[in-house]
């Protein structure tokens, strides 16, 4: 499913998961520096990119998406092959 074909609740994940990164990443103190966050806060931020990430998971099962697809180059060789296989014959009785 492209974006153009997200539901609403897809792209609200999307966009929640973006922000809540880029906040992330704007928060991070220099080396050495303490963290801004409370260790509660932490722990909550890792909790909500868990269930975003579940929730897009549960669309994209929904949708009939695979939950382990990766992305491939299109000129890399398939890591399996189709065999065909001969039917097999029965033996009479």
């Amino acid at each position: 499913m492209n974006i153009g074909q997200e539901s609403k609740e897809q792209r609200i994940l999307r966009v929640l998961r973006k922000v809540l990164g880029n906040i992330v990443k704007d928060a991070m103190p220099a080396h050495g520096t303490p963290h801004p966050f409370q260790q509660s806060t932490i722990d909550e931020i890792r909790d909500l990119f868990g269930l975003i990430a579940e929730r897009e998971r549960e669309l994209a099962l929904m949708g009939g998406l695979s939950d382990n697809e990766k992305p491939y180059y299109t000129d890399e060789p398939p890591e399996s092959k189709l065999v065909a296989m001969p039917k097999p014959t029965r033996k009479p009785n």
